[in-house]
């Protein structure tokens, strides 16, 4: 078992024994347990037992708790109290904004045990009888419950990805030698999936039969052509089954989106993909390029690109360079900055851009200025080691609320570039928002606008902006905007990245690392910008070093003149 599960259940322990008003100093040491646990660089699996009630915040409770999950793979104090909790309750711990406190008040005073009931009460204004809740905690609790009932199905890209490549694996084990595919939305590469799609050239009921002996597969629905299944009370699964001579037709229809489809067939005049032996096939009898399934969404020109020819050269994960918006120790990162450095060195990447928290994120060890000085000056000397290998001095510069960076000009001029970023107080009216973004980008020392909008996909929407004009004045100002890379943002969304670049804007698909497997994130940037069009001749950190030292010295100084 490792170390995060483990911190998982001592943290969800620790907030049901709140809720059920149990020992409350029994719940602290749960809850200081899960902390430490989670800073643990040595999997608790490879330590030995006596060793592990040496560890800071492991006492003999705790401890052997610990041991209990490590031998048996089972928490028994935990499934006690999962037990005895209505599972409504256990779903009203992930909606942002209710605490443990105020689940157990929603729960004792108001009897109410689910989430339907919980957001009838909101409609009804219940909860402003309630200690402790006004009008803006009820409206956010409204908000976040509506938020998550639309989106309990969903998944991320991230999350279903080695799901998808070991069904994928199986489903050609077990119908061999019949062809197998993945498809649908999963294919075209989005980041949400509220369904896995696979065609298997072999008739719709030999795949139906051969579903029936597997395990863990349970049958939904159906249809002539297809299976609807899902795993283990996990993501859907839809299965075609199809002639094996139709086979590539079938893989071609259910990848585009059906706006891309009615492109397509308007082009070529035809109502469907014909007989054709492979997918290339269908595309040159239609007298176009091969459209990659990451555009065929039917959102922009990809047809008329194809017919002339002019598909962009879609970026790769191997186009990325360097590692631009990283953090380390000196404010919330995992590892030092030396070990992130020698890291991304090791990775074959030619550059580091360090940026840290600025001092407004207290909650994140943000930079104070004497801290700034202390990390340019270790930079400085790890350059002089790594050398060719180059470390930026950067910062993640808070936007405050009116829009300024949280350094005076002198501090922010001492960084080769700034990303600057929106933390706090995100719920805005998009007047708000706009008003503020705009300042930040009008500012001449930031370099690149951070994540947006702010949103974490499935979690919180982000903050109301007017995209066009935001990405207009970024190109206006000089400013590169960044593709969030974290697959829980990917933020500038895909859908906008054709309309900046019609507008000559430059991206970066920047991970936001806060570890080093951070790093890997730049790959679910790099299938986000696919689908956007992005070329690696129009992204940041594609630039060589020699590249971006040059890009940088030219901005700044058309920035001082």
């Amino acid at each position: 078992m490792e170390n995060y599960i483990i911190a998982d259940n001592f943290s969800l322990l620790a907030k049901l024994m709140d809720i059920h008003g149990d020992n409350s100093f029994k719940a602290k040491s749960f809850a200081n347990a899960a902390f430490q646990i989670e800073k643990l660089t040595v999997p608790l699996q490879e330590t030995p037992q006596d060793a592990i009630f040496r560890i800071k915040g492991i006492g003999e409770s705790t401890g052997k708790s610990v041991i209990e999950m490590l031998q048996t793979g089972q928490f028994a104090a935990l499934d006690e109290y999962i037990r005895r909790t209505p599972p409504g309750i256990l779903e009203m711990m992930r909606i942002k904004g209710l605490g443990p406190k105020k689940i157990a008040t929603i729960w004792k005073e108001l009897e109410i045990e689910t989430l339907g009931e919980l957001l009838y009460a909101c409609n009804e204004n219940r909860l402003l009888l309630l200690k402790g809740f006004g009008q803006k905690t009820q409206d956010s609790i409204r908000a976040s419950i509506e938020f998550f009932l639309s989106n309990r199905e969903r998944f991320l890209y991230a999350e279903v990805e080695s799901f998808a490549a070991e069904l994928e694996t199986l489903l050609r084990s077990t119908f061999a030698p019949a062809q197998v595919a993945v498809t649908g939305s999963f294919r075209r590469q989005q980041p949400i999936i509220d369904e896995l799609e696979f065609v298997i050239g072999a008739p719709i009921d030999q795949v139906a039969e051969t579903f029936k002996t597997m395990e863990a597969f349970n049958r939904l629905d159906n249809t002539d052509d297809a299976l609807l299944l899902q795993f283990k009370e996990h993501v859907k699964i839809k299965v075609y089954g199809v002639q094996p001579e139709h086979f590539a037709v079938k893989l071609f229809t259910t990848t585009g989106s059906d706006a891309f489809l009615e492109k397509f067939f308007a082009h070529t005049g035809q109502a469907s993909g014909g007989a054709a032996a492979t997918e290339e096939d269908i595309f040159r009898e239609a007298g176009l390029a091969y459209i990659p399934p990451a555009l065929r969404e039917g959102r922009a020109n990809e047809v008329a690109l194809a017919a002339a020819n002019q598909l962009p050269q879609l970026i790769q994960a191997a186009d990325i360079r360097g590692i631009i918006h990283s953090h380390s120790q000196w404010s919330d990162g995992l590892q030092s900055l030396e070990e992130m450095a020698k890291a991304a060195r090791d990775q074959g990447f030619e550059y580091l851009v360090i940026s840290d928290h600025s001092k407004s994120a207290f909650y994140a060890n943000g930079l104070q200025p004497e801290r700034i000085l202390a990390q340019h000056e270790q930079i400085d000397l790890l350059n002089a080691q790594l050398a060719p290998f180059k470390i930026f001095k950067s910062i993640e510069a808070d936007i405050l609320n009116d829009g300024s960076l949280d350094y005076p000009d002198e501090i922010l001029a001492s960084f080769d570039l700034v990303i600057a970023s929106v933390h706090s107080n995100l719920k805005m009216t998009e007047e708000k928002a706009m008003a503020r973004v705009l300042k930040a980008i009008a500012n001449p020392y930031t370099t690149i606008l951070g994540h947006m909008t702010g949103r974490l996909l499935l979690s919180r929407n982000g903050y109301p902006l007017n995209h066009p004009q935001i990405i207009d004045a970024c190109v206006e100002h000089g400013v590169v905007i960044e593709l969030n890379a974290h697959p829980r943002r990917l933020d500038i969304d895909w859908e906008w990245i054709p309309y900046a670049l019609e507008q000559g804007a430059l991206l970066s698909i920047d991970p936001d690392a806060h570890a080093i497997a951070g790093f890997a994130d730049v790959r679910y940037g790099t299938l986000a910008a696919q689908k956007g069009g992005l070329t690696a001749n129009k992204n940041l950190s594609s630039f060589t070093l020699a590249e971006l030292e040059a890009f940088l010295q030219a901005r700044k100084q058309s920035k001082l003149r």
